[in-house]
């Protein structure tokens, strides 16, 4: 028998394809969970804006076909233990996918319930997109399938900025300075081993430890460090400790260099002025003067959204590198979409990133900036209307930033 496609067939052939396509296209939510109140909350609410503006990027321009992404926040204070409650409560509302950054302690607790959740629930597993946790035992021994890192890790990091430390000649004795918690310790920890393997000339002259979210006046802790003849010092504070200790900085006249890891965050570049120019620097994967075709796009629209900078690159890769997963899974199913991300390959703000496949850690560029007065040129853009911006001094292409793990993932059958 001879089976003809007639016109009429044809369009009904097609109308339920369409039919079909839209039945599987779904609106995805994911539990923002990071503090929302209290010390840290200014960061959260200026991350939460940047994935709500990457998602609207992508709902926009079909980053994932069909489906559409929605963001829904939960405020976790940056409390290990509420974290973990807010996660079962999202999980029992039916959420799939799960945003957290603010806090190692924070991470370590929300992977810990999330895996014990996934084994217990075959079916109705959770995956974690991680924007700024960046302990690297969460890549290394305690690594975990269902968790994906979008920041570069503090092994990453220090790595860089030592090696820029190493570099400048200038750099004789060393202060490290930081919050008393997982994170705090290892900068501490990377920052001594890579300065003794580099440049083992440099003087470690001090090495502190204060309460995370707790020190109202940082003086006596500026006092100890000029006491100590630092020409430079290392912090990895963020939030309000590092917007409080600069301005102790500024008030008590420290004229040592610092060198951080977020003083691109909320209130530190106001706090700072014209008084950390030359002398305040950053490593950071992307900063808004970074050269890409998506860099001024994406910082501006925005800022003109929310009226606020853009100071974190991998919200953007996050969504990405989902939308992607998703896309190549043709499902949204997390344990199908989870396998689909290893080894996806996307443009995001500092250029092409791949998701390693062996600890879900994002492989990307990183840059070593200084705070500068804007000029037109290096300096085009400046943060939270000071006139100032950051001005790469160092970049790092994306095998330069490569480390080896240890992680050991139980993988789930493809």
């Amino acid at each position: 028998m001879t089976i003809r496609f007639t016109p009429r067939a044809a369009v009904a052939a097609a109308a339920m394809a369409l039919t079909m396509s839209s039945a599987f296209a779904e609106n995805v939510k994911i539990a923002f969970i990071d503090p929302l109140s209290g010390p840290f909350g200014p960061v959260g609410i200026n991350l939460l804006n940047s994935w709500q503006y990457a998602v609207e990027l992508a709902n926009k321009n079909r980053w994932a076909g069909d489906n559409t992404f929605e963001i829904v926040p939960f405020d976790n204070k940056a409390n290990p233990q509420e974290t973990a409650t807010l996660l079962k409560g999202a999980v029992d509302k039916g959420f799939r996918y799960v945003i957290q950054g603010n806090g190692s302690g924070a991470a370590f607790a929300l992977l810990d319930a999330l895996d014990k959740h996934n084994t217990r629930n075959p079916g109705k597993e959770v995956v974690y997109l991680n924007h700024a946790a960046v302990d690297p035992d969460l890549t290394n021994s305690k690594c975990s399938f269902w968790h994906f890192r979008f920041d570069t890790n503090i092994d990453q990091k220090m790595d860089a900025m030592t090696t820029f430390m190493a570099e400048d000649k200038t750099v004789k004795k060393v202060y490290i300075f930081g919050q008393d918690y997982a994170f705090g310790h290892q900068v501490s920890r990377y920052t001594k081993d890579y300065l003794k393997r580099k440049r083992s000339d440099i003087e470690i002259v001090g090495d502190d430890l204060h309460p995370i979210g707790q020190v109202k006046d940082f003086a006596p802790y500026v006092a100890k460090i000029k006491a100590a003849g630092a020409d430079t010092v290392i912090t990895g504070n963020w939030g309000t400790d590092l917007v409080l200790f600069m301005k102790a900085a500024k008030d008590y006249g420290l004229s040592a260099k610092i060198n951080t890891l977020y003083a691109a965050t909320l209130g530190v570049p106001p706090t700072m002025g014209p008084d950390g120019a030359g002398r305040v620097r950053q490593i950071s994967a992307w900063h808004a003067n970074t050269p890409g075709l998506l860099s001024a796009e994406v910082a501006t629209g925005q800022k003109s959204k929310f009226k606020e900078d853009l100071i974190l690159a991998a919200p953007y890769a996050g969504m990405a590198v989902l939308a992607a997963g998703i896309k190549k899974a043709g499902t949204t199913d997390p344990t199908k979409v989870a396998l689909a991300m290893e080894d996806v390959e996307v443009q995001a703000l500092n250029g092409t990133v791949r998701m390693r496949r062996s600890d879900h850690q994002l492989q990307q560029a990183q840059y070593v900036s200084v705070w500068a007065k804007v000029d037109g040129q290096s300096v085009k853009y400046d943060q939270e209307g000071t006139g100032y911006g950051w001005k790469t001094e160092k970049a790092f292409d994306i095998k330069a930033g490569e480390q080896p793990t240890s992680c050991q993932m139980k993988r789930p059958a493809s």
